[in-house]
């Protein structure tokens, strides 16, 4: 029972535990790429081959993302994602035992179904525990976790590769997931109410029931409303009643558009995370150690535009998401076609490639916030993971391009693809509708 005594901020520390998670989650995901120029020369694999070992962890967690999501909608978060936790460990040390092509790719296939609920039941967990002005830095610390798993990634595998073979990269990080499970199965229950560390003021707060929160949102809006009169014209903000059955989720142009959306933006977040790594050693020529640090350079830019892109949204925005969602997909396109010419010189390298992180995901996290103004909390889940399929699948086909394209073009062609594939989302983004309350839509600057 919840305890009635004293205040409590439980859910900061649920949101500690979300990022340390994801960010192991993303690191079992991200030291292929780190690892994939040395298992390219033990198994003499082609860039598509190449490629298609990225593609398929990705189409395996896409095909995970709605059998996921109708699971947790039906069980809850608890037990699945702690399952999913474990598994993800012990597949992630499967692949250090592969010896051949095909055990490399069946590993990763395997990877790819047992982490594909994470995101799912963190979004989930989110959209229970977090009231609606938080719940855009919570997704944004959420989803920066998978872009700094891709920041520690780079500098542990080459200290690893220095020592030892590629293999025992993936024995490491098999490790921490599955501490992490325990502690997730341990603290945090499916709903606040069920937990013994989290106060009924605290659950008040997070049900938008709790007067201070009230004054305190009011304040908020008081200082940051500005007129959003013209700029809710152009993302086609309306009123939207909520969907609260699967069927009306895949009726739903709003989430099928945003789908189809996060299906190109994750498609050129994996070609980089795949290919980046490859890019510096075999087209820029650097050395191992140097390829660690400047591979790093886009995560840690992703991290920080996650974090400004949460912030504004919830606060200087007032939970509208399309916004940065489009400013992203605009930067990107800039950004593709600057890198096409980008020189060897590290000093002006690195910084673009830390600009191009943070302006890709200024908008990132929105994709994932998005729905919950959709939909009934019951519900969330399916629609979540919708979205995620989409996303997935751009992942997996992306990086297979990707590969394609390697073995009979440039790297000015890969980048060319990407800028091509954030434009038409930015085309698909222009037709969904920004869902927005009365009071959102009402409010003028005093």
């Amino acid at each position: 029972m919840a305890n009635v005594k004293k205040s409590s901020k439980f859910r900061w520390v649920i949101t500690s535990l979300i990022f340390l998670v994801y960010t192991i989650a993303a690191a079992d995901r991200a030291n292929i790429g780190v690892v994939l120029p040395f298992i390219r020369a033990d198994f003499h694999m082609s860039n598509t081959e190449a490629g298609a070992l990225a593609s398929l962890f990705l189409l395996a967690y896409a095909i995970a993302q709605i059998p996921s999501g109708f699971l947790y909608a039906r069980f809850g978060v608890r037990k699945i994602f702690s399952l999913s936790m474990v598994l993800t460990s012990a597949a992630t040390g499967l692949i250090g035992f592969a010896s051949s092509i095909l055990t490399l790719k069946v590993s990763r296939f395997v990877l790819g179904l047992a982490e594909g609920p994470l995101p799912i039941g963190i979004t989930s967990t989110i959209n229970r525990w977090f009231p609606s002005r938080e719940k855009g830095i919570v997704t944004a610390i959420f989803l920066s976790a998978a872009k700094f798993g891709p920041v520690v990634v780079p500098p542990i595998c080459a200290l690893i590769l220095y020592y030892y073979s590629w293999h025992y990269v993936f024995y490491f990080f098999a490790i921490p997931g599955i501490f992490l499970s325990v502690i997730w199965y341990l603290l945090v229950p499916n709903t606040p109410q069920e937990s013994r560390f989290c106060s009924e003021s605290e659950i008040a707060l997070i049900e938008e029931k709790f007067p201070a929160f009230v004054q305190t949102e009011t304040r908020a809006v008081t200082a940051t409303t500005r007129n959003f009169a013209g700029l809710d014209k152009i993302i086609r903000a309306h009123n939207v009643t909520l969907i609260d059955s699967s069927k009306g989720i895949f009726r739903s142009w709003n989430i099928l558009g945003s789908m189809l959306g996060y299906f190109f933006m994750m498609g050129i977040v994996n070609v980089l995370l795949a290919w980046i790594p490859t890019y510096l050693m075999n087209e820029k020529g650097f050395s191992i150690a140097a390829m660690g640090m400047l591979a790093s350079t886009p995560w840690i830019g992703a991290v920080i535009g996650n974090i400004i892109g949460g912030w504004c949204s919830d606060r200087i925005l007032d939970k509208r998401r399309k916004p940065l969602m489009m400013l992203s997909a605009i930067a990107t396109v800039i950004m593709m076609v600057i890198l096409i010419n980008a020189p060897d010189n590290p000093l002006i390298l690195g910084p673009l490639l830390l600009l191009t992180g943070i302006l890709f995901n200024l908008g990132f996290s929105a994709y994932m916030v998005y729905p919950m103004a959709l939909t009934t909390k019951e519900v969330f889940p399916v629609a979540g993971a919708l979205i995620n399929t989409g996303g997935q699948l751009g992942g997996a086909l992306f990086p297979l391009i990707a590969g394609y394209l390697l073995d009979h073009y440039t790297w000015g062609h890969v980048f060319g693809f990407m800028a091509f594939g954030s434009f038409l989302c930015l085309l698909v983004l222009f037709t969904i509708t920004e869902p927005l309350t009365e009071k959102q839509l009402n409010r003028k600057t005093s």
